[in-house]
């Protein structure tokens, strides 16, 4: 069963200097039909002024993964990790105990465009831990690239659960096969672009809850880049 979640039918907060779109229940906006699908609790397409963002604040217990769209990400923490993050940048915090944060927009100049993901840890209490990395545009065309999992597999970067998140980019007409370990599920996130996932099309912005499939076509329409979360 795919079930496809409309970008326009999302949450949506307007702070001025952030524009938010919101796939499952966050701050505000609540909706009972969508308040995660597994462990993946949030999906928040996120696009902030120059020269803003969020102010320090707390998390605990949490893995939250950055992907970077366009733009730069600077991020500040309590555990003495400062970086910039910027297209093709992954970045992931395990908050663990907890942990104090801050992520604005680096540049004085362009907006910022990012995708914010929490997926619930499969244990509480851990010390928490940041890292990042790059997967050029190169290192995610034509195929599934990992950018997030439990072992840390094909340079992704770690996380407490089992699952796994993909990253990628195709050209106009191009194709990937995913196939699903029996009880698994899937979401797929459309960054730009297109894409066909066993003949239902999602545009950017939308989503799809795969449940009972055991193998996806997945075919673009136009240059069109993906998230992939398999998920148990």
């Amino acid at each position: 069963m795919i079930e496809v979640r409309p970008g326009n039918t999302r949450g949506h907060a307007d702070h001025g200097w952030l524009k938010s779109q919101h796939t499952f229940s966050f701050a505000d906006y609540r909706d009972p039909r969508y308040d995660g699908f597994g462990p993946l609790r949030v999906i928040n397409e996120d696009r902030v002024v120059p020269g803003m963002g969020f102010g320090t604040h707390g998390h605990r217990d949490m893995e939250i993964i950055s992907y970077v769209v366009s733009g730069t990400l600077a991020h500040k923490d309590s555990i003495g990790t400062v970086a910039e993050l910027r297209p093709g940048d992954v970045q992931v915090m395990s908050a663990g105990t907890g942990v104090m944060h801050s992520e604005f927009n680096g540049s004085a100049e362009e907006p910022v465009h990012f995708l914010q993901i929490w997926i619930v840890p499969d244990r509480r209490g851990e010390a928490p831990r940041y890292k990042d990395a790059n997967y050029p545009v190169a290192l995610r065309t034509g195929r599934l690239c990992p950018i997030a999992s439990k072992d840390g597999r094909d340079g992704s970067l770690p996380i407490h659960q089992d699952a796994i998140v993909y990253a990628s980019v195709l050209p106009d007409g191009g194709d990937l096969e995913a196939r699903l370990e029996a009880g698994r599920s899937a979401y797929v996130q459309v960054v730009r672009g297109s894409l066909a996932v066993n003949g239902s099309t999602l545009a950017a912005g939308d989503g799809a809850a795969i449940r009972g499939e055991r193998t996806l076509q997945l075919k673009a329409a136009g240059e069109t880049e993906f998230l992939y979360f398999d998920l148990p």
